[in-house]
């Protein structure tokens, strides 16, 4: 089992004063007033996000699929949306060297079916080769569609730092695409859940930057991925090992 190793300094913090029941439900229903505000600024930067222009993006730009060269257009899977996670990839290394940040954000992809109700494709554009990478999503039991973007990977992310975590939008008018939006680093929150969940506890997600009470629990440091690492590895590869899977992903 490979719990968090801090879990002792989380049961020896020190908790929020107690108050009686109503003292407690007076103190939510303060909170909400900006809860609710939050969820309708949301919905206003989404409205905003919907209005933006849109620039046109070569249709035939080339990607690798299981079956060999395939083009963005055809990783639409003849629907109207595209979102696509273009994934960091370390080449020749072996898997607890991958990107912990990208493996923490796509292990949380797990159902797609309600975004092919809104005509939406999601799939992983690995920034690194096909067979390395794909062998990378069989060891952690991905189930998404999954390409590398590698053949065209310095047009599709022109402007944008190659090797960095992005998730962009694309929409299809007949043959032609479309990006529409594209975000990183902390715009990437968008596909997790867990953190939305730590947001919702008393000790949050326990990491230094955070504005919490003196003597809080904050071991979780941002530094070289350690708030999604555990003794040396991306946490959700753990399970893997224990099913027999090897983290060699090379030859």
């Amino acid at each position: 089992m490979h719990d968090s190793p801090y879990r002792d300094s989380v049961n020896s913090a020190p908790t929020p004063a107690a108050v009686d029941r109503a003292s407690f439900e007076a103190e939510i229903e303060r909170l909400r007033v900006r809860e609710k505000a939050h969820t309708r600024e949301g919905d206003e930067i989404a409205a905003a996000r919907r209005r933006l222009p849109i620039v046109e993006v070569d249709a035939s730009l080339q990607l690798t699929g299981s079956a060999g060269p395939v083009t963005l257009l055809d990783a639409f899977e003849g629907r109207r949306q595209l979102l696509a996670y273009y994934l960091m990839w370390h080449p020749g290394k072996p898997a607890p060297e991958q990107c912990e940040g990208c493996t923490w954000v796509t292990t949380q992809v797990q159902e797609l079916c309600y975004l092919h109700s809104r005509d939406i494709t999601y799939a992983v554009f690995c920034q690194g080769p096909y067979d390395e990478s794909a062998r990378y999503r069989d060891f952690m039991d991905w189930r998404m569609p999954w390409y590398s973007a590698l053949p065209s990977l310095d047009t599709l992310l022109v402007g944008r730092t190659v090797g960095m975590m992005h998730i962009v939008s694309y929409l299809r008018d007949g043959d032609r695409v479309f990006e529409t939006y594209w975000t990183t680093r902390r715009g990437v929150e968008a596909m997790d859940y867990s953190l939305a969940l730590m947001d919702l506890t008393v000790y949050g997600r326990q990491e230094p930057w955070e504005d919490s009470p003196d003597g809080w629990p904050q071991n979780w440091t941002l530094d070289y991925g350690f708030n999604t690492r555990i003794d040396g590895r991306p946490i959700p590869q753990w399970s893997r090992l224990a099913a027999g899977r090897s983290d060699a992903l090379g030859g």
